[in-house]
């Protein structure tokens, strides 16, 4: 007859999770490193492509919004001025940060995989097998909120602040560091935004949300999302409706997901 594993007692769980974390961050540390050697490519073909009026996004944009007979800035996209690092340190510290980020968004599926080998000892054989799917899906929501993220909302951002100009007087020279803040804030906020289903799920299990609670509060959602694609792209109406419609859809599946997951909660209660 086979021993049943012994519990861990808790200092035990401590250094299990510390050498999660100490995997995980070398994962992170490791990928940064090698995206710091290739700094200038990474720079001139990924995190300033924006600036480049030929951006792919500006001219299918131009295209699209040219063949339902709309006007739309995307079509003279005009970027006069280069990026300024305004201290002797600026362009060091900006690629080592960035190289961090993009560090743990590639690692993104393994961080979580280093968590649900965490989690999984804790489980049943049957919550195991059904826990695998969650780090597909939240790992496939975060890179489409990547996706959407760079090829939408920072040309949308980038196109809107440097056409913006109060007046002819004041010349629009922006440096380095405030490019880098949208870029990474832009990135890594809209990304996490795209983890609403995978949150919402957690949160019906918990017994925190509902279906009931979600459609209540669905008009005071549509409100809040109307108001954020505002802030986050140019005044004009179709840049707003393209913002909103993915963040909008993931609030209807969140929907169907709490109501998903209380139906089998009742279902396993009979």
């Amino acid at each position: 007859m086979s021993e049943q594993p012994k519990e861990m007692s808790f200092l035990g769980h401590l250094e299990e999770l510390r050498w999660h974390l100490v995997r995980s961050t070398a994962v992170v540390f490791t990928i940064a490193i090698v995206l710091f050697v290739f700094r200038e490519t990474i720079y001139n073909n990924f995190i300033i492509a924006h600036t480049h009026s030929d951006f792919v996004t500006y001219e299918f944009f131009c295209k699209v919004f040219g063949s339902i007979g709309m006007e739309s800035s995307f079509c003279d996209v005009q970027i006069p001025s280069k990026l300024q690092a305004l201290s002797l340190t600026q362009q060091l510290m900006s690629s080592l940060w960035v190289s961090l980020i993009l560090g743990f968004i590639l690692a993104f599926p393994y961080l979580l995989w280093e968590m649900w080998r965490f989690i999984a000892p804790g489980l049943h054989k049957r919550e195991k097998n059904k826990s695998k799917g969650f780090l597909f899906i939240a790992s496939l929501l975060f890179f489409v909120g990547i996706a959407f993220s760079y090829y939408v909302i920072m040309p949308m951002s980038v196109s809107f602040f440097y056409g913006y100009q109060i007046s002819e007087n004041i010349v629009n020279n922006f440096t380095l560091d405030s490019y880098i803040s949208l870029f990474t804030n832009t990135m890594l906020g809209i990304s996490l935004v795209f983890e609403l289903p995978v949150v919402i799920y957690f949160l019906t299990k918990l017994g925190l949300v509902t279906p009931s609670f979600l459609k209540k509060y669905r008009k005071h959602a549509l409100v809040l999302v109307l108001i954020l694609s505002a802030i986050i792209t140019p005044p004009d109406v179709a840049s707003q409706v393209i913002v909103s419609i993915p963040i909008l859809i993931l609030y209807e599946i969140s929907i169907h997901i709490s109501r998903f997951v209380i139906k089998k909660q009742e279902k396993n209660a009979k």
